[in-house]
């Protein structure tokens, strides 16, 4: 499989991963090809997808790991338009939760297993902890991704929305929701609109990310100077604001503010049944 993509094709992917921070071009397939082309994708045609795309999206994201084999989450499709109005409010206005033909919701589902218990006499001491919605929601986030790389590779764009964790409470109501479910994120999954395929977003330098035996951010500072001009480059190439990633930090969780109502998280998950102990 390695010889299938010739080495500039690698090295062109790894240059639109890192800029002129280029990691040494090691084995290589379609798969990982597939992985470094990855982008969010904000815009999308109404066009529905193939008949049984769905359950292939699902049937991915049930083969991911899943800790202990507990299974601790669940995922619902948002048909109707109210309630596609009402995400898209909560998320901040994001139209494409709108427009694409299919708007997925990954759920942290402690209520399941939950149920098993009870029906077989035998309450589950250990979830009411936050290891326990910690492996819900992690769980979750790895099915979500097995989706996400199995809908890329039939053609489709997908975008992550994370902004349904600014009122989990609402998301909860419009979903209906039982107690110990929780919306960790929701999904876009569709066909890009023409001019909205958007390029590689650079990500960090691997020498900021990587440390060999020990945590070691000696060469932060500089690294990250150099991933700041890349990001204001690829800003500019894309007429976006002026950013770098240092000011993207900062504007993001430098306020409480900026937080717009993730600082309310562990109350709104509490009265949703995950009490957190």
């Amino acid at each position: 499989m390695d010889g299938m993509i010739p080495n500039p094709a690698r090295q062109a992917a790894l240059a639109a991963r890192y800029g002129a921070a280029v990691p040494p071009a090691g084995p290589w397939n379609t798969t990982i090809a597939g992985l470094l082309d990855h982008r969010s994708v904000r815009g999308y045609r109404p066009d529905p997808l193939p008949e049984g795309v769905l359950e292939t999206l699902v049937a991915a994201a049930q083969s991911a790991a899943t800790s202990s084999n507990l299974q601790t989450w669940s995922v619902v499709t948002v048909e109707d338009p109210a309630a596609r109005a009402v995400l898209a409010e909560v998320a901040g206005d994001q139209k494409h939760i709108l427009e694409c033909p299919l708007f997925l919701v990954f759920l942290a589902d402690v209520s399941r297993n939950e149920r098993l218990g009870l029906a077989e006499g035998r309450p589950l001491e250990g979830l009411p902890y936050l290891e326990t919605f910690l492996v819900a929601a992690i769980d979750a986030a790895l099915a979500a991704q097995n989706a996400v790389v199995a809908a890329e590779s039939l053609g489709l764009a997908t975008v992550y929305i994370g902004a349904l964790r600014n009122d989990p409470v609402r998301v909860a109501e419009v979903l209906g929701l039982p107690p110990g479910v929780a919306g960790v994120f929701g999904l876009c999954v569709g066909h890009a609109k023409d001019g909205a395929e958007g390029e590689v977003k650079p990500r960090l330098p691997q020498s900021v990310v990587l440390h060999r035996g020990r945590y070691d951010a000696g060469a932060e500072a500089a690294a990250r100077a150099a991933y700041d001009a890349e990001m204001r480059a690829f800003s500019q190439r894309n007429e976006m604001a002026d950013d770098t990633w240092t000011r993207r930090v900062i504007a993001r969780i430098g306020t409480i503010r900026a937080l717009r109502g993730r600082d309310r998280l562990a109350a709104a998950l509490q009265a949703l049944g995950f009490p957190l102990n």
